[in-house]
């Protein structure tokens, strides 16, 4: 039977061995197979394989992962926006100035999608029940458009107990620089957060409706930015 070799099957291949590392730090370049002395006729259509996988790879540079997720695009706007928006995945806030996205827990919505009011809505699982720092669905985000704008979001609740506000001491700050614009992982900083609630001095870690705490909601101060684009995926993120 006579060999076919395909850029998905090399993919797949160096996937299995190893050969490309998907959100570790490295380069994602699949490595380039040593030169055969005397290679056999297939050799010529596994490196043309090879450069059509790289090519491949280089499609899905921009840090994300691949597969499906779900897409929230938050829109910073210079104008208020007067309808309410339930529909969609998009959420306007002011171009300019602090959005609280209140948070509730379900499956993926935009249950109030005009944030230039003041207050935005969506809803999310819970993402680590049982606090052990791997979580169940893992969260990216990139900065897009006109290059010079950032945003700061901090994930906040009230104490159950004493009523008091807190924000966690992490952020994600989002900076639209020129060029090409990158995910990172930002599962720790919206997901969870961390704060010193019984005031012994020590930062505890409370991920998203966890009872000790309620009323959860993002900070988001925007500072020029026109899109911060969010992404969830299926996959776990170890936090610890």
């Amino acid at each position: 039977m006579q060999r076919v070799w395909t850029p998905i099957l090399v993919l797949t291949c160096y996937l299995l061995l190893g050969g490309l590392c998907i959100g570790c730090g490295q380069t994602d370049k699949v490595t380039e197979p040593s030169s055969v002395t005397n290679a056999p006729d297939w050799q010529a259509e596994f490196d043309q394989a090879y450069r059509d996988a790289n090519a491949v790879v280089s499609l899905t540079g921009n840090g994300a992962l691949p597969g499906a997720h779900y897409n929230l695009n938050i829109i910073g706007v210079p104008r208020g926006k007067t309808a309410d928006m339930t529909e969609g995945h998009r959420i306007f806030v002011s171009l300019e100035g602090n959005t609280k996205i209140l948070l509730g827990q379900g499956e993926y919505q935009v249950l109030d999608a005009n944030g230039t009011d003041g207050t935005a809505s969506f809803q999310l699982p819970a993402p680590d029940p049982d606090n052990d720092g791997i979580t169940k669905y893992s969260v990216f985000a990139r900065a897009l458009g006109k290059p010079g704008g950032s945003s700061t979001m901090t994930t906040c609740a009230t104490d159950t107990l004493t009523g008091t506000e807190y924000c966690s001491i992490y952020s994600s700050i989002q900076i639209r620089s020129k060029g090409k614009s990158s995910f990172t992982d930002v599962s720790r900083k919206l997901l969870y957060i961390y704060a010193d609630l019984n005031g012994d001095g020590t930062v505890e870690r409370y991920p998203l409706f966890d009872e000790a705490l309620r009323d959860y909601f993002w900070s988001y101060d925007n500072d020029g930015l026109k899109l911060l684009q969010l992404r969830f995926y299926e996959v776990p993120s170890d936090v610890n």
